[in-house]
């Protein structure tokens, strides 16, 4: 049998470690995946009103054609964008009110831009503005990929004239992620409510003139396809960004669904990161402080970096128990002073952030402790102090039913605890003056309720005989 030396075991050991080093870093080491497919869908209005002029002698139509014909050659050759061009109201003449006149003229693919330059030439505006249902047909053009960032970019001049509801087809494609929040440009729309009539549809922007419609079209674009970042500053009582460690939910602002969640962090220099977000959407944003903090609506200006500032003072709050047995934890309930609405649930000794305000504590001891209007303050801890318990042995019981009453007053008492048919009692409660209440099943008569007063004092124990 061959021998191994003692250089081979050690190369071999260290071999070993080596290969084993690496395994674990590829374990931790998460593939990155490819970016998704941006896929943009100019929706081009062909009404016949878009033949109306918008500057100097140019029409509306042949302003929006050269336009996009050039945002499209400027987008030539992007990696991961597809564009597709569909337009509404060319087809027929505006009397026959072709409510069903939407048409896909170009489709997506990689490398479509002089298809959809040529088909901007041949559009003559012509009928009417069926926006409705030119969005219910565009859901079909995307293809089925669920990484995809779906983008419609609504151009219009006018509102929906065949009675559908944009807004509602709008909403139901969103939810159903078919796409993701619509940008629509009015064109020309001076003295016209455009902007609350789009508001439930999308992001509304106006463009009066060329110069302005190249901005907007400049806009849209960075919100679609440039790196957006974000910060969130979460400032205390002096206005200053100090807060930390808390969780914070984005949820589209429109449909309602959580798109990210991000701890909140600083850094040693207490300097929060950037958080890379997709600027397409607008977002709520909800605070997880107790009570939560809610931010609604928030746009982001896309490709460049965004700085969001939240109010959400903290202090903290902690109910100490003076002494009684380690195991004995009781829950503490923290509520909201004027609702009553329990906000948070804690344990005896732990520390817990609240915003700073007033509220409403109770612990849930035997009989319950509670206090009022508990101050929380910026960056300190409120303590509370729980007197240690005492305990109630009551021996002799036979079967029967009895509850306890603790004194408040000469004229209050507060029933906090019922039993029946126990041979023993033994509980810790809280220092005060009590009674005990109870009458044996064997008793012909409520006569035989035996009443006994007791006081209970901390770390000491009561000892009670009934009959």
């Amino acid at each position: 049998m061959a021998r191994v030396s003692a250089t081979h075991l050690y190369g071999f050991l260290l071999l070993f470690l080596f290969l084993s080093s690496q395994r674990a870093v590829l374990a931790q080491t998460k593939p990155e995946e490819p970016p998704p497919t941006t896929r943009i869908l100019f929706l081009l209005d062909g009404s016949g009103s878009m033949l109306a002029r918008m500057e100097g002698n140019y029409s509306r139509m042949v302003v929006a054609k050269r336009l996009l014909s050039d945002l499209v050659d400027s987008l030539a050759g992007k990696p991961h964008l597809e564009l597709a061009l569909r337009v509404y109201g060319h087809q027929f003449d505006r009397r026959q009110k072709n409510c069903q006149d939407s048409k896909l003229e170009v489709g997506f693919s990689a490398n479509n831009v002089d298809r959809i330059k040529e088909r901007l030439r041949a559009i003559v505006p012509r009928g009417t503005t069926p926006i409705a249902y030119s969005l219910e047909q565009a859901a079909r053009d995307f293809p089925s990929d669920p990484r995809s960032r779906n983008i419609v970019i609504i151009i219009t001049d006018g509102l929906e004239s065949c009675d559908g509801d944009p807004c509602t087809v709008a909403l139901a494609l969103q939810k159903s992620r078919t796409f993701l929040k619509p940008f629509i440009i009015g064109l020309d729309a001076q003295g016209n409510n455009f902007a609350d009539a789009f508001a439930c549809l999308g992001q509304y922007f106006e463009a009066y003139d060329i110069k302005t419609f190249r901005q907007v079209l400049d806009k849209v674009m960075k919100q679609t396809l440039e790196p957006t970042t974000l910060s969130v500053e979460l400032l205390d009582s002096d206005g200053k960004p100090t807060e930390t460690n808390v969780n914070m939910q984005f949820s589209n602002s429109v449909t309602g669904a959580t798109e990210y969640d991000f701890y909140h962090y600083l850094d040693e220099k207490g300097q929060t990161d950037h958080l890379a977000v997709d600027a397409v959407l607008s977002y709520d944003i909800l605070v997880r402080t107790i009570p939560p903090v809610l931010k609604e609506d928030v746009y982001l200006e896309g490709g460049q970096h965004n700085v969001v500032r939240i109010s959400a003072p903290q202090g903290a709050l902690q109910v100490r128990k003076e002494g009684g047995s380690p195991q004995e934890q009781p829950a503490v309930l923290v509520r909201h002073p004027r609702t009553r609405q329990t906000l948070n649930q804690q344990t005896t000794g732990e520390a817990v952030k609240y915003l700073v305000g007033t509220y409403d504590v109770e612990v849930l001891t035997l009989p319950r402790t509670t206090f009022a209007d508990v101050k929380i303050e910026q960056s300190k801890t409120t303590p509370l102090s729980l007197p240690a318990p005492g305990i109630l042995n009551v021996t002799n019981l036979t079967y029967g039913i009895g509850s306890l009453y603790v004194l408040r007053s000469d004229t209050e008492n507060e029933l906090f605890y019922q039993f029946q048919d126990r041979l023993h009692l033994n509980l810790a409660l809280q220092p005060g003056n009590y009674k005990i209440v109870f009458r044996a099943k064997s008793a012909k008569g409520s006569r035989f309720t035996d009443v006994k007063y007791f006081t209970i004092k901390s770390n000491q124990t009561t000892n009670l005989k009934l009959f």
